[in-house]
C-alpha cells in the first residue's frame, strides 16, 4: 500500500495533547498542503487563519463553547493551535472547498506525527458578534462563512483503532 493511502486509513482524530507548540517547519508543511486542497473551478474561496497565541485560541475556545452550550470547557482538547478554515460565502463551493481544505490540513498533520481534530461550530461562531470582531481585528474583509477549525498538536494519547466499515458503504452500479 502507498504511503498517501495509508495515511488516510490510519488517520484518526486527536482529542488529547501536549502543551508543546508544533514546530514552525511542520506547520509550514501542513499550512502548504491545505493551500493545494481541490477547489471549485480553481478559485480557492478558501482562507486559513492559523492561531497559536494562547490568549486568542482561549477566547476562541470560549466563543465556541459558548455556541455549543457549554461554557467552561475547552472544545479544542488544548490543542496548542488552532487553524481557523472560512471560506468566501459568495462561491457556490464554498463549504466543500473549505473541507478540503480541512481534510488536507489533518491528513498532512498525521504524516509528520501531529495530531488534528476538526471542531465544528466555526459556521455559528463566526455569525457572533465575538466572531465578526475577530475578523474585523484579524484584517478579513470580505463575506466569509465559518467551515471549521483544524486543531493540531503533538499527541498525548494512544490512537483507537478504527471501527469497522459498514457493509453497505459501497454500492457498484
Amino acid at each position: 500500500m502507498n504511503d498517501i493511502i495509508k495515511t488516510m486509513i490510519e488517520r484518526r482524530s486527536c482529542k488529547k495533547y501536549k502543551s508543546e507548540q508544533i514546530k514552525d517547519e511542520d506547520l509550514n508543511l501542513i499550512l502548504e498542503a491545505g493551500k493545494y486542497a481541490a477547489n471549485g473551478k480553481g478559485m480557492q474561496s478558501a482562507i486559513m487563519v492559523v492561531v497559536q497565541d494562547k490568549e486568542t485560541r482561549d477566547y476562541l475556545s470560549r466563543i465556541n463553547a459558548k455556541v455549543l452550550g457549554r461554557e467552561g470547557i475547552d472544545p479544542f482538547y488544548n490543542a496548542p493551535t488552532v487553524i481557523v478554515v472560512l471560506a468566501d460565502r459568495n462561491m457556490f463551493t464554498c463549504v466543500e472547498d473549505g473541507s478540503l481544505v480541512m481534510g488536507n490540513l489533518m491528513l498532512a498533520a498525521y504524516s509528520l506525527g501531529i495530531g488534528s481534530c476538526w471542531i465544528h461550530r466555526a459556521r455559528e461562531e463566526f455569525e457572533t458578534e465575538e466572531g465578526k470582531v475577530l475578523l474585523k481585528k484579524w484584517g478579513i474583509e470580505g463575506d466569509y462563512i465559518g467551515v471549521g477549525h483544524c486543531i493540531l498538536g503533538y499527541p498525548d494519547m494512544e490512537y483507537p483503532e478504527p471501527k469497522k466499515r459498514k457493509d453497505n458503504y459501497v454500492y457498484r452500479v
